[in-house]
């Protein structure tokens, strides 16, 4: 197994990032509907029905190399609170890219984002020695793109229709990164943002 899809648990502060597991499908299926968040319709949120697919096939890519998917625990009061992946992992060029990701609406724009990108960039370059990590979001997802941004992440460019949805709409996605040189800075500027709004 590649040490890229190697299962590891990230333990910050304010959250936890956890091997994903079907154990978890339950908490998965109650977080999910705060806000509904399946009702986006470019974003790959499940929905509460699809729940348990939508784990067994982040396991089955995780079983070919392709994917290493975590659960997103609240590290104070251990309550589930999403899920997210190291996906298009590319050992041979170490790269891969942080994304299908998604947290309950009440913990959107908080510091619990901030951390768990913290934690999943600080091991992407600092234990497995990744040259780039990417970001991909919807062109209609316009939160997100000013959400990437701010991690101090740059637009490679767009890929026109890049996604085919279920109802036959297309999409195309933003691609963004950050690479081996930035990381210092992009590092600095969490932590400072961690220590800063944590004393709001």
């Amino acid at each position: 197994m590649s040490l890229l899809v190697k299962p590891v648990s990230l333990i910050g502060k304010y959250a936890k990032l956890l091997p994903l597991s079907i154990e978890y499908l339950e908490e998965l299926i109650e977080a999910v509907k705060d806000g509904e968040l399946w009702n986006l319709w470019f974003t790959s949120v499940p929905a509460p029905e699809r729940m348990n697919a939508e784990i067994e096939r982040r396991l089955d890519l995780q079983e070919k190399g392709e994917m290493l998917p975590f659960v997103i625990v609240d590290a104070i009061t251990d309550k589930v609170i999403g899920m997210t992946t190291y996906c298009r992992i590319d050992p041979a060029n170490k790269r891969l890219e942080i994304g299908f990701t998604w947290y309950r609406r009440s913990y959107q724009k908080t510091l619990v984002n901030t951390e768990c990108k913290l934690m999943l960039l600080r091991h992407a370059f600092e234990a497995l020695g990744c040259i780039a990590v990417e970001f991909r979001t919807s062109s209609f997802n316009f939160e997100s793109q000013r959400a990437i941004s701010r991690l101090g992440a740059k637009l490679d460019g767009i890929l026109r229709s890049a996604r085919l949805m279920e109802d036959g709409t297309t999409y195309d996605s933003h691609v963004y990164s950050i690479i081996k040189s930035e990381w210092t800075a992009v590092r600095t500027n969490l932590e400072y943002k961690l220590q800063k709004y944590s004393q709001v």
